[in-house]
């Protein structure tokens, strides 16, 4: 009885390129080739690549409630040009900067700068930092970044800088753009101060400048304590509110004046130190006090925030 002769191994056939010039995973004989190969290196990681700014600045440009902070900072100036328009001159017995507002272009931009300094910049500088981290924490995409791996302190970074580049932004626009709205309203006359001192093109650029600046430096008090609830709660909302309410109750104390010298070391005492540069000389003593209190408060608060988030177990 003879033996069956064992049948020959079929050959693999030759994989055969897609159109584009690359050869499907499916094909026969693509793994058998895969086989022969020597084992393959890890990609190479690096952490600086993570997270880039121009990603984060793009979802953070796109999302409805930066768009919607920006509109409202385009839309107020033209709604107040109207109302003087409508209402008539707010008359000579009107205080301060309010007297003045449609003397020119200047003036209105020093107008619409006084009226929201001391609360919409105040709610827009919270949610642009307060909402940044704590919205991932809702959406529960936090976890998700930190497992890419984003380094949390780069991860701070990152968003830290955003955030605090749309607060400047806005900081920015705000003036400009009245300025634009008052010269097409109001005409482009010389700024005046409620002092009665009229300023050229010049001194009025540099001293606009000059309180853009401050009222940058007053804000990073609330920019930090929104960042810190931020990485704290998980709710953009909290960490929104807890910034603003800071305000309020300092703005509440401060007009206690049974608390002197104490009130002077609230962060909302000289939010409107400002107003001295429109003295001839300039008075720096009251804005280099507040300049000085705002980074003190900013640099504790963002400290206990990069701890805080640091030792953070990120669980949602």
């Amino acid at each position: 009885m003879s033996t069956p002769s064992p049948r020959p191994t079929p050959r693999p056939s030759p994989a055969r390129p897609l159109d584009n010039g690359t050869i499907a995973a499916t094909r026969r004989g693509v793994h058998d080739r895969l086989a022969t190969l020597g084992p393959g290196s890890a990609p190479d990681f690096h952490p600086n690549r993570t997270l880039r700014l121009r990603v984060e600045f793009s979802r953070q440009l796109r999302r409805r409630r930066t768009q919607i902070a920006f509109g409202l900072l385009l839309v107020l100036p033209i709604l107040i040009a109207v109302a003087f328009k409508v209402g008539g001159s707010p008359g000579s017995e009107a205080p301060g900067l309010v007297s003045l507002a449609n003397s020119g272009a200047t003036n209105f931009a020093l107008f619409a700068e006084f009226v929201s300094v001391g609360f919409l910049l105040i709610v827009i500088v919270a949610l642009f930092c307060g909402d940044t981290v704590a919205s991932e924490a809702s959406w529960a995409s936090l976890r998700y970044l930190l497992a890419l791996p984003v380094p949390r302190s780069r991860l701070m970074r990152q968003k830290l800088i955003v955030s605090g580049a749309l607060s400047v932004a806005a900081c920015v626009v705000l003036p400009l753009w009245s300025m634009v709205v008052g010269g097409v309203f109001f005409g482009w006359h010389p700024a005046r101060s409620p002092v009665g001192t009229v300023f050229g093109t010049g001194a009025s650029a540099d001293r606009l400048v000059l309180i853009v600046l401050y009222v940058c430096g007053q804000l990073t008090v609330f920019a930090a304590l929104a960042f810190l609830l931020s990485v704290s709660v998980d709710n953009p909302l909290g960490a929104v509110g807890g910034a603003v309410m800071l305000h309020v109750v300092s703005t509440i104390l401060d007009q206690i004046t049974a608390l002197d010298p104490y009130r002077k070391f609230l962060p909302t005492h000289f939010n409107y130190a400002w107003l001295d540069s429109l003295n001839t000389p300039i008075l720096w003593d009251d804005m280099l006090r507040g300049t000085g209190l705002a980074l003190v408060y900013a640099a504790v608060f963002l400290s206990i925030a990069w701890l805080r988030f640091d030792r953070k177990d990120v669980t949602s």
